[in-house]
Formats: structure tokens, C-alpha cells, sequence
């Protein structure tokens, strides 16, 4: 009894804490990840061989960026990009600090995503618009998006899903958190509860985002 007090009154604040700046972290890098993701993977779409905007160049391009950066696991392009993320922020630390890089890892993640979903569409459907002479935006808004809501619900809780991971690696480089939280307490000091407590919570957050997006995607379907 007297350990859980204990327990309550020194770490509870601290780990309260720690869960806001993941969420922080997790809500900033998702918004502007999706903002440049999403019309990266409409591009890659239209661009491909016998799509609207065929054009080889460009799609060469995007596609190769995108492999590359993917190809980089986190951690290191963390470290990697630290003077890039310091001119653009003014340092590399706390929150602010971590944004750079994890919008630049989970960008083309959801481009590859949108992709991916976007593919899915009936390409009959599509067809049959252009030969009715809608414009492109047109089909982009009314056909591609709407016909493949779920899946681009469900690959935005992937993204999600892979953020949260990425922020609990981006304690390693005081970002705070509850990577942060684990490494400097749970690791360094040998906080064996706060290392259980942070694992929790990591488990909880992902199982309920993960449950709330097949939900949506399942609700989007039968619309």
C-alpha cells in the first residue's frame, strides 16, 4: 500500500505529463504529415503510366524519395537530419525539437498509404467519369477519396500507430514523452514501475486508437 502512494504522488504527475507530450507530439506530426502525405499520394497516383497526369520524370521522382526515406529506420534519420531540424526549429530537443523528423519519416508513409488505397478504387468508375468529361479535381474529390474512405481511415491508424513508436524512440534525444519517460527513469534509474506503468500505456493507447479506426472504417463502409 504504502509503494502505490508512493507510487501515486511521486510518478503519477510525471508520467501525466509524459502522456501529453506523446500526444503533443503524435497530433502535430499526424496533421501536417497527412497535409503533405496525402496530395504526395494523389500525385504518385495520377502520374503513374496511363493516369491523368501521366508524366514518367516526375513520378520517377516521388517514387524514389519516397523509397529512400523509408528505407532510413527512424532512429537513424533522426540523428541524421539533427543540424537540418536545428535550422528549421532552432533545436533539437523537447517537442518542437522531434517534430521535424517525424513528420519527415511519416509523410511518405501515408503517401505510400494513400497510394496504396487509392489504387484500390475500380478503375471502370474512374473511366467512366473521364469519358463523361468531369475535370480531374473533380474525380479526385468525388471518386478517388470517397471511394476508398475506409482504407485510407484504416492506413491513417497505421500512421498513427507508428508514431506513437517513433516518439517513444525520439526519447533517446530528450524529446520527452513516454519514450523519454522510459529510457531516463525506467532504464537509467532502474524504475522497474515506471518502466511497467509507461508499456501500459503505450499498449492501451495503440489498442484503443487501433480499435476506434477499424470501427470508423467499418461505419465508413456501409455509408
Amino acid at each position: 500500500m504504502e509503494r502505490l502512494d508512493t507510487f501515486i504522488n511521486q510518478w503519477l504527475p510525471v508520467i501525466g505529463t509524459a502522456v501529453l507530450e506523446t500526444a503533443q507530439m503524435v497530433l502535430i506530426s499526424l496533421v501536417i504529415s497527412a497535409i503533405l502525405g496525402i496530395p504526395l499520394g494523389i500525385l504518385l497516383v495520377l502520374t503513374r503510366k496511363g493516369q491523368a497526369w501521366e508524366n514518367k520524370w516526375i513520378y520517377q521522382i516521388l517514387n524514389l524519395l519516397v523509397n529512400i526515406i523509408r528505407s532510413i529506420p527512424f532512429i537513424i534519420l533522426l540523428f541524421f537530419i539533427l543540424p537540418f531540424t536545428k535550422i528549421i526549429v532552432g533545436t533539437t530537443i523537447g517537442v518542437q525539437g522531434v517534430i521535424v523528423p517525424l513528420v519527415i519519416y511519416t509523410a511518405p508513409y501515408i503517401a505510400r498509404l494513400m497510394e496504396s488505397s487509392l489504387l484500390e478504387v475500380d478503375s471502370g468508375v474512374r473511366e467512366a467519369y473521364e469519358a463523361m468529361g468531369i475535370k480531374t479535381h473533380h474525380i479526385i474529390w468525388n471518386v478517388l477519396l470517397r471511394e476508398s474512405r475506409p482504407s485510407i481511415v484504416l492506413g491513417l491508424t497505421i500512421a498513427t500507430v507508428g508514431l506513437i513508436g517513433a516518439t517513444a524512440m525520439a526519447g533517446l534525444v530528450g524529446a520527452g514523452g513516454l519514450g523519454d519517460l522510459a529510457y531516463r527513469y525506467g532504464h537509467l534509474r532502474y524504475e522497474v514501475d515506471v518502466m511497467y506503468a509507461t508499456v501500459f500505456i503505450l499498449i492501451v493507447l495503440v489498442q484503443g486508437i487501433q480499435s476506434f479506426g477499424n470501427y470508423f472504417s467499418a461505419r465508413l463502409k456501409k455509408d
